[in-house]
């Protein structure tokens, strides 16, 4: 039986933010505040790919990917500077940082997670663009569903006696709360130093009227495609999860401060939507 080397599509979610951070490099004024042109090759859609209805008319959450995706860079450089050595993606998708910063990919070592297909997919996919897959990245697939993370993790080489940032974005929002409390309390357990920085969704009822619409049309979309929105926090709760779990150093991150810290000098009035809260927070 002839065999074929065909891999499983990455998923739709990854593909969406790499293709958002991309469009950024090339509808929004300059400068940008994250230049990410490799996630648009790795995806290499057709040529009507900015037509996409997800494409169109989602300005405001195009702003927060690339602006939470800018948080997260910039800490893993401070933290960098600082002496951290270990860098944990939960839910990576497509990330590009260690291809777009080796200056600084190359003094850490980084363990991308995700699931398998998409893992695969974005490894073959480098190799065919001839990116080199450096021996400081590590892929560690998982089926969520089935296996450890923290298991396979430790497998693929992280130190449990050093300390690691943690970076996890656009996840929380399809995990129950006790798979986001289970989670929690398993980084709660890294080394101390380690830092946490991780997304959550507001409740409707707490987003900017100018949101509400296209978060209707998000949840919608999610449904039908499978992938429904599950766990909604308010500040507080948040808050109150990082505590349970054992965490310092806790503090919550709004779109006013991202405002404040990306969009201030901006002159085509790009801002982000009003949904996600960065949890920040330490062992």
């Amino acid at each position: 039986m002839e065999q074929t080397n065909k891999i499983i599509e990455p998923d739709n979610t990854a593909v969406r933010t790499a293709l958002w951070r991309a469009l950024h490099l090339q509808v929004d004024a300059k400068p940008p505040i994250l230049e990410d042109k490799i996630g648009l090759q790795l995806v290499a859609p057709p040529d009507d790919w900015q037509q996409r209805p997800n494409m169109k008319f989602t300005k405001r959450l195009r702003a927060a990917i690339v602006a939470r995706a800018r948080f997260i860079e910039d800490l893993i450089v401070e933290q960098s500077r600082q002496g951290i050595t270990q860098y944990i993606l939960l839910g990576a998708g497509l990330d590009s940082f260690a291809q777009r910063r080796p200056d600084i990919a190359s003094k850490l070592q980084v363990y991308e997670i995700d699931q398998p297909a998409t893992l695969a997919w974005k490894q073959q996919r480098l190799i065919e663009l001839g990116f080199s897959i450096p021996d400081y990245l590590h892929f560690v697939p998982v089926n969520f569903e089935t296996s450890s993370w923290w298991n396979k993790l430790v497998k693929a080489g992280f130190n449990l006696d050093k300390p690691a940032v943690v970076a996890c974005t656009g996840v929380t929002l399809y995990l129950t709360k006790e798979a986001i409390m289970a989670t929690l309390h398993q980084l709660a357990t890294l080394a101390p130093g380690s830092k946490l920085a991780i997304t959550f969704y507001l409740p409707i009822d707490l987003l900017d009227e100018v949101d509400k619409p296209i978060h209707e049309i998000g949840e919608k979309g999610a449904r039908e495609a499978g992938t429904p929105f599950v766990s909604f926090f308010a500040p507080h709760e948040i808050v109150a999860l990082a505590n349970k779990a054992g965490f310092k150093d806790i503090q919550t991150i709004s779109t006013k401060e991202m405002k404040q810290l990306y969009f201030a000098d901006r002159t085509d009035n790009l801002l982000p939507a009003s949904g996600e809260v960065f949890l920040l927070a330490s062992t």
